[in-house]
């Protein structure tokens, strides 16, 4: 009788440690699905289009236009590029994008360069396998229309852009400056040719910049009666947003705030002109001659706001990838002809990420100790009662 008690003892053994082995596997799988998936949805729906101020009884409504402006996303090549921070980084930046676009449903989404982060150095067979990554990772469908601006690391800083590394870029983002939709016109400006010393590619995109010029005065109404404007197609009559990976120059972040700026040590460090910001001539050419009503940029990865003068708007755009901040974001834009609104939208912050992980490897152990303290209590229990019975 005492030997069946044990046997029975050990079934129930094996028994607990199969149930243990089950709750093992359903914590790990319902974890996984929280920090990989489930996550994005649960903070990306907290995040809502911003109203246009209505208009005056009477005026026809206008249409809206609603973008989505992220930054910075810096996909790692194959000289910088650990394969874990590649999966870590590009499986986060993935499932942001694509739970954004499932639950926000933009029409149109601008990255405001840096979309590789060794695009300067790159080789062809290494450019064609980033490229091949970015499309993966940023997919979307033939509702939503996809508009990328040069950055640095796309392209190499000033004295490292050639015509090939631009052209190869454009080949797969378009060389596409202006682009009007909805009655809203959008400036996308190569930044890092706006260096200012006339070489080839600067003077070239200068010109392209004055052309624009030249087009957008054409939409306005007090010159639409000019000659220079005859047989023009003409843009909407809308002052247009300027979209550009540089920074307009600013002296630092000194007065930048909020949870996403620069770390408090680090605002006060001054910029550097035609490094970490546009060079003060620069920034006035582009105000003069655009005369937007807002610029968006990135480069900083860290956000700010700025009043430039004549009251333009500066809205810097902070990564949008962890390997670049803990709290990355993007910016909603309501826009139309006349005006806009803006609102941020935060991704799920790494550290809690990390902290729920941790979080829950520290109960699996508990669990586990748990279940091998009984363990021996139930076997030892089972070998007395067995020695019990021997002895009578």
């Amino acid at each position: 009788m005492a030997l069946l008690r044990w046997g029975l003892g050990r079934q129930n053994v094996h028994r607990s440690s199969r149930v243990l082995l089950l709750k093992l596997t359903v914590i790990v799988i319902s974890v996984l699905l929280l920090c990989e998936y489930f996550i994005y949805y649960l903070v990306i729906f907290r995040c809502h289009w911003p109203e246009v101020k209505t208009l005056a009884p009477g005026d026809d409504q206008e249409p809206v236009l609603k973008a989505m402006f992220l930054a910075d996303t810096h996909l790692l090549g194959e000289i910088r590029g650990h394969w874990l921070d590649k999966l870590r980084r590009e499986w986060q930046m993935e499932r942001a994008f694509q739970t954004a676009l499932w639950l926000l449903q933009p029409e149109v989404v601008f990255i405001l360069g840096d979309i590789f982060d060794e695009g300067k150095w790159s080789t062809p067979q290494a450019w064609a396998d980033d490229v091949q990554r970015f499309q993966k990772m940023f997919r979307h469908g033939s509702h939503v229309q996809l508009k990328v601006v040069i950055g640095n690391h796309d392209i190499g800083f000033h004295y490292q852009m050639s015509k090939y590394r631009i052209k190869r870029f454009e080949e797969v983002f378009s060389s596409e400056r202006l682009f009007s939709w909805k009655g809203v016109n959008f400036v996308m400006v190569n930044s890092v040719a706006m260096e200012g010393d006339g070489c080839s590619i600067c003077s070239e995109v200068e010109a392209e910049l004055r052309e624009i010029s030249r087009k957008l005065n054409c939409s306005r109404e007090q010159v639409q009666g000019s000659s220079q404007c005859e047989g023009e197609q003409r843009l909407p009559f809308s002052t247009p947003v300027l979209l550009q990976h540089y920074p307009l120059y600013r002296a630092s972040d000194a007065n930048c705030s909020g949870e996403d700026a620069a770390p408090p040590e680090e605002r006060n460090v001054p910029f550097k002109e035609k490094y970490d910001v546009l060079s003060q001539e620069a920034s006035q050419k582009l105000l003069w001659w655009l005369q937007p009503r807002l610029v968006l940029s990135g480069h900083t990865h860290s956000a700010c706001e700025v009043l430039h003068p004549g009251g333009v708007l500066e809205v810097s755009v902070p990564s949008f990838s962890w390997r670049n901040r803990n709290n990355p974001s993007f910016i909603m834009g309501s826009l139309t002809s006349r005006d806009y609104a803006l609102s941020k939208c935060y991704l799920p912050f790494e550290d809690r990420v990390l902290t729920t992980y941790g979080a829950a490897v520290s109960f699996l152990v508990l669990l586990v100790l748990a279940h091998f303290e009984r363990l021996p209590s139930s076997l030892l229990s089972g070998w007395k009662r067995c020695r019990m019975h021997t002895k009578r």
